[in-house]
C-alpha cells in the first residue's frame, strides 16, 4: 500500500515514513517544510517507493491529489512547540484547523482510512491522574495564549469524530504524550533536545518554572510503532487513544539526569514562566497517560524509557556536533 504521511519531514513524521519503508510500503510524504526539515528525510531521498512533495495541507488542490494517490493517510502536520503557539498563535490555529479540514474532507471524499496525531495538551489544566481518553478536560481562559494548541487540536478531534459518526469515516485519533528522540530540535522549545545541547555546550540548563511538574516522554520508535498498528486495527476506528509512556519525571530531576549524561559542567538555573514566555503563562503540573486502552486493544507497551531516550538523543548530537 502507499501511504500519504502529512507533515512527513518532521520529528515524528520522518520516523514513520522510514517504519513505513522498512515494512516493504511506499510512502508520500508532504509538508511544506516550515517546522519540519529536509534533513530528516534526506536519507530517504532515492529509496524505491519514497516521494517528498513541498507543499502545505492548507492546499486543497495538492491534498486531494495526494489523497487520490495513497490508500491510507497519516495526518501529522500540525503547528509544534509551546514557543511557536506562544509567538505566533494565528499560524498556530490557523495550521492546525484548516489543514486538518482539508485533508478530512479528502479522504472522505474518496474513502481513505485516517489516522489523527492529537496530543496529551488536550486535558488542559485537568488535575484528574493518569489522564484517560473519556476523561472532562479542563482548559484555562481564550484570554490565554498557552491554551490555543490545545482548544485547535480538541477541535480537530472533534472534526474527525463528526466524520467517523456522520458517514462512518474510518478514522483513529491519537493522543501523543511527549515524544521525544533523534531528530527531534530544541527550536521550538522542546525539552530535551534543548537540555541536552545546554549541558554539551557547558551553558546553563535553563528549567522554567519551579521544575516540579512532571512528564512522562515516549521514544519515538514506540510511538511510531503503536500508529502503524492502530491505522488499520477495525476497533480503532472511531476512537481516541493515549500513545505515550507511564515512566513519570519531574524536569528537575531530567536536568540533573541531562547534567549527568553530558559531563556534569552545567549548572541547572529556574526561569519564571513569565520571564520564559509571556505574561499569564499556564502551565500543567502533571502529564501522566492512562495506557490501558491502546493495551487493551494492541498489546501496546512502550519498549525503551527515559535512559534509552537521553542515550539516543546524546548520540545524535555529539555526532552532529553538539548541534541539534
Amino acid at each position: 500500500m502507499r501511504y500519504l504521511v502529512t507533515g512527513g519531514a518532521g520529528f515524528i513524521g520522518s520516523h514513520l515514513c522510514e517504519r513505513l519503508l522498512d515494512d516493504g510500503s511506499e510512502v508520500l510524504a508532504l509538508d511544506d517544510l516550515s517546522t519540519g526539515r529536509f534533513a530528516n528525510v534526506a536519507h530517504l531521498e532515492g529509496r524505491p517507493g519514497f516521494e517528498l512533495r513541498v507543499a502545505s495541507v492548507t492546499q486543497p488542490e495538492v491534498v486531494e491529489a495526494c489523497v487520490l494517490e495513497c490508500g491510507a493517510v497519516f495526518h501529522l502536520a500540525s503547528a509544534v512547540g509551546v514557543r511557536l503557539v506562544v509567538d505566533e498563535p494565528v499560524k498556530t490555529i490557523e495550521t492546525i484547523v484548516n489543514g486538518t479540514d482539508v485533508v478530512l474532507r479528502c479522504c472522505a471524499r474518496y474513502r481513505r482510512p485516517m489516522l489523527l496525531t492529537s496530543t496529551s495538551e488536550v486535558y488542559g489544566k485537568s488535575d484528574r491522574i493518569p489522564f484517560r481518553e473519556d476523561d472532562d478536560v479542563v482548559l484555562g481562559p481564550t484570554t490565554t495564549r498557552r491554551w490555543a494548541y490545545a482548544g485547535a487540536k480538541m477541535l480537530d478531534e472533534f472534526l474527525a469524530l463528526a466524520h467517523w459518526h456522520e458517514a462512518r469515516l474510518p478514522v483513529v485519533v491519537a493522543r501523543l504524550f511527549n515524544t521525544v528522540g533523534p531528530r527531534q530540535t530544541g527550536r521550538y522549545g522542546m525539552v530535551i533536545p534543548r537540555f541536552v545541547q545546554q549541558g554539551m555546550a557547558g551553558e546553563p540548563i535553563t528549567v522554567y518554572g519551579d521544575g516540579r511538574q512532571t512528564r512522562c516522554f515516549a521514544h519515538v520508535l514506540d510511538v511510531v510503532d503503536a500508529l502503524v498498528r492502530l491505522i488499520h486495527h477495525p476497533d480503532a476506528r472511531g476512537q481516541v487513544f493515549n500513545v505515550g509512556n507511564g515512566e513519570e519525571v519531574s524536569i528537575l530531576q531530567l536536568a540533573e539526569r541531562v547534567r549527568d549524561l553530558t559531563g556534569g559542567r552545567s549548572a541547572i538555573r529556574t526561569i519564571p514562566y513569565d520571564e520564559a514566555y509571556t505574561s499569564g503563562f499556564e502551565d500543567m503540573v502533571r502529564r501522566v497517560p492512562s495506557l490501558d486502552k491502546i493495551r487493551r486493544l494492541i498489546g501496546y507497551e512502550p519498549t525503551r524509557g527515559l535512559d534509552q531516550i537521553l542515550a539516543d538523543v546524546f548520540d545524535e548530537a555529539r555526532g552532529a556536533g553538539g548541534g541539534s
